[in-house]
């Protein structure tokens, strides 16, 4: 077990929204690690699901769905100044709970923006508000005052840590290659730095290991999180920063008419598009680019520009080999037109073996690739704290460590996981995290191709995204 500290205390009320796979990971995370009693905690689920481990902890969940029409009123005697909403829900605006949290003086987290529900698959919308870059900037503009209550927008472990992650794995390459220049103190600061040691593109790169005692079954959809999440987001646009290095524009790619410009998208979804990637334990693999918002929101802060003009922006995206059994499941599911499966199923209790490795991939330097991030395994995972798989774990970590952090910037305003102390975030998520490591490779999305077939490939430069994109 990791040392039972006490990060912080908090003696108003904490409304949890959503309690799935991530909100049963983090329940016991928090009663361990702040001063709070399970009273000042209220659980608002759309369903039963995990009721037992609400009892077990003496935490009230009550089974009322949020919707467009009733949030209000159900939020207005549960919420007000200096109260906290740990939103961990799907199909709930985030926008609109945000929006509320800064009227009200509320704290808030969540993992993801969701819009409501069905928003994700409007096919009435065009492709480019149904993407994580439209929701993004619908957060954003929220942003009406620099000192208003803390809101951290997509903090779990990706998007969330894998922000931290990019920024640390910055600072070891600069040691290692001999960089100059102390920790940055600012957005172009690391973004000067990522240029200096020549970084063109970063992968979020993972690959889930896990494997439960039963297999997926045909006309069922299992994942070691969120179904559902899982399933809208695969049904999003393809999404990526864009980087100034790139010279092959994409047969089937669009840029948004406004905003921070520092993504585009695909004409297509996530879960229909693959990328070459490599993690130190796993290899070479092709994941799924599925959209997320670290991938524009690591791009817009690593972006340099120079009399109003974009002069550096590393290219960035998911990379996701998710447990086999979900690999399995996103195939069926493409087969069938993209309408989910009847059956879904959440695997943490039944794994019997494996581990995520979820890291970031740093491209472009001399001294190779450079992938940084955790290795924890369901041994692991299931030492550390009850109720938990290791990749609900990982995001557990980065949520608790977000809590915390608005527990002590009470009126930081509505912040990206990019804004925080990276140091800070770290201290409170590394022990649930198993172990960290940064190790070089000398992969390339290169090598070993065109030994069977001819393919169109640029030579010149490997960490174009043409070579890095399945075909």
């Amino acid at each position: 077990m990791t040392a039972h500290l006490t990060h912080a205390r908090f003696h108003a009320r904490l409304v949890m929204v959503g309690f799935g796979s991530i909100g049963q990971a983090i329940l016991p995370l928090l009663l361990r690690h702040l001063d709070i009693d399970p009273e000042q905690i209220i659980i608002l689920s759309a369903t039963a699901q995990g009721d037992r481990i609400a009892r077990e902890y003496r935490v009230a969940l009550r089974v009322q769905p949020l919707t467009r029409e009733n949030y209000r009123a159900v939020l207005a005697p549960l919420l007000g100044e200096g109260d906290f909403l740990l939103n961990l829900s799907v199909d709930v605006s985030s926008c609109a709970l945000v929006e509320y949290c800064q009227r009200c003086g509320a704290l808030y987290l969540d993992t993801c923006i969701e819009p409501w529900a069905g928003g994700y698959v409007d096919a009435s919308q065009p492709v480019a508000h149904r993407s994580n870059y439209a929701l993004r900037e619908e957060a954003l503009a929220l942003r009406t005052r620099q000192q208003g209550p803390t809101a951290i927008l997509t903090l779990g472990a990706n998007p969330g840590l894998a922000s931290i992650f990019v920024k640390q794995a910055l600072l070891k390459m600069a040691a290692d290659t001999g960089a100059p220049g102390d920790s940055p103190h600012s957005h172009a600061g690391w973004a000067g730095l990522a240029r200096r040691l020549g970084i063109k593109a970063i992968h979020i790169a993972e690959r889930d290991t896990q494997a439960a005692a039963q297999r997926k079954q045909r006309g069922e959809f299992v994942n070691t999180w969120s179904v559902d999440g899982f399933i809208a987001e695969g049904l999003q646009p393809a999404e990526l920063g864009w980087g100034t290095h790139e010279r092959h524009w994409p047969h089937d790619a669009a840029r948004h008419a406004s905003g921070c410009g520092s993504a585009i998208y695909l004409n297509r979804p996530g879960a229909a598009t693959r990328v070459r990637s490599w993690t130190p334990l796993e290899g070479a693999y092709h994941g799924f680019m599925i959209t997320h918002s670290e991938s524009i929101s690591i791009a817009d802060h690593l972006t340099l520009r120079r009399d109003g003009e974009v002069v550096y922006r590393p290219t960035v995206h998911y990379a996701y080999h998710p447990c086999d059994d979900a690999v399995l499941s996103i195939h069926e599911l493409a087969g069938r037109n993209w309408h989910a499966q009847a059956q879904r199923r959440i695997i943490r209790d039944d794994i019997v073996s494996g581990a995520d490795e979820l890291g970031v991939l740093l491209m472009g330097n001399p001294s190779g690739v450079y992938w940084y991030g955790s290795r924890l395994t369901i041994e692991q995972a299931r030492t550390l704290a009850p109720y938990n798989n290791a990749t609900s774990l990982q995001v557990a970590a980065g949520v608790l460590a977000g809590v915390v952090w608005a527990l002590h910037n009470p009126h930081a305003g509505i912040v990206e996981p990019d804004d925080l102390d990276h140091d800070a975030i770290m201290r409170i998520a590394r022990p649930y995290l198993g172990e960290m490591v940064g190790v070089y490779g000398v992969w390339t999305p290169l090598d070993d191709r065109e030994r069977l077939f001819g393919e169109d490939l640029d030579r010149d430069d490997p960490w174009q995204f043409k070579n890095i994109r399945v075909a």
